[in-house]
């Protein structure tokens, strides 16, 4: 046997759950990774015990501990603490009944990379919330957050990226304070609050935004500036929207898709509204207003590949071969080829 071959078997990496004795009410399981088991993490599921169940004493190595659905109102730094929660990666405090936390309620969480708060009562997130955690997935949906402030997810860890859910809310303020450094955020879902307008997102290193089902009227032209990394975005089911100004994309030119779907009263788009878009790929008018673009629009869009709107209309852009030359023979070009359930419908935008 080769020495790659003995590299090969080292490096195999095995799973073994087992269970093991636990607080009353609750389930430890522990999981052995691995060569020989020779690593082990315990999995604690303590979800629907009821509030009594904290604090509660769980083992050395834990590095999962679910108490959703518990009705907890309060959580703190000396709930979350002593033996077993330093090694914490995952915590699901989910469909309780918490109001409030504070800047040091996680402090002691230095290995914490997702924590799911949904379905809860809290009202605010103050500065540094998560300043101590390394946090990677952060859920927060479903709560009454009315005003945000960017500082609350400042970390000082900025080299992980997080993902943030804040769907669902009552949010019409997102505010970023001068003095906080900004957070590293590569996925922002908004939808589903209160936002009349697009604000205190400038310079975030963003990737996704989702801002679904927002009374957002109109969409500015500053409204995406200092955007430049992101590369999804949503504007999807919101009734109040009827103008997208022109140029209003024009500071995020890396972006790939574009969904302005399910916005009845977007009933046009000026040519300009594209401009500056020469990444994006996909764009999404499907039951929108808008049941046709400028002429001219699709020469502004040289990295489009599809396009879907009207009632189930699809447009994808594919090669057709042109009339014949005498001096370059069959002629190649891009067109845009659009059809809906009934077949082929008349496409006269040109790539």
């Amino acid at each position: 046997m080769g020495p790659s071959s003995w590299f090969s078997i080292l490096f195999i990496t095995s799973i073994v759950a087992a269970s093991k004795p636990c607080f009353p009410g609750c389930s430890c399981e522990i999981e052995t990774f691995g060569l020989f088991d020779s690593f082990s993490l315990t999995k604690v599921d303590c979800s629907g015990v009821g509030s009594h169940i904290v604090p509660v004493s769980i083992p050395l190595d834990t590095s999962y501990l679910d108490l959703s659905s518990n009705k907890l109102e309060h959580v703190n730094d000396s709930v979350l603490s002593g033996p077993g929660y330093t090694t914490l990666v995952n915590l699901n405090l989910s469909y309780n009944q918490i109001v409030k936390i504070s800047s040091t309620t996680f402090s002691k969480l230095r290995y914490l990379e997702s924590l799911d708060l949904s379905h809860n009562r809290l009202e605010a997130l103050p500065d540094h919330s998560f300043f101590f955690s390394p946090l990677v997935e952060l859920d927060v949906s479903f709560n009454k957050l009315e005003e945000i402030k960017i500082g609350a997810f400042t970390s000082q860890n900025n080299g992980k990226a997080m993902n943030i859910d804040l769907s669902n809310n009552l949010i019409s303020t997102l505010t970023r304070g001068s003095d906080y450094p900004l957070p590293n955020v590569r996925s922002l879902n908004l939808s589903g609050n209160r936002l009349r307008s697009v604000q205190g997102l400038q310079g975030i290193p963003l990737q996704s935004l989702n801002l679904d089902k927002n009374p957002i009227s109109k969409i500015e032209e500053h409204n995406f500036l200092g955007l430049k990394s992101l590369t999804h975005l949503s504007l999807s089911n919101m009734p109040d929207l009827r103008e997208i100004a022109p140029r209003s994309f024009s500071e995020i030119p890396s972006l790939l898709v574009l969904d302005l779907s399910n916005n009845p009263n977007l009933v046009s788009l000026s040519e300009e509204v594209f401009f500056g878009l020469r990444s994006l790929q996909e764009l999404n008018l499907l039951n929108s207003g808008v049941e046709s673009l400028p002429k001219d629009t699709i020469h502004h869009l040289p990295s489009m590949k599809s396009i879907t709107w009207g009632t189930d209309i699809h447009c994808i852009k594919t090669m057709k071969e042109d009339q014949f030359h005498l001096q370059n023979g069959l002629v190649r070009r891009e067109v845009l080829v659009c059809r809906n359930d009934r077949g082929a419908v008349s496409a006269q935008d040109v790539l």
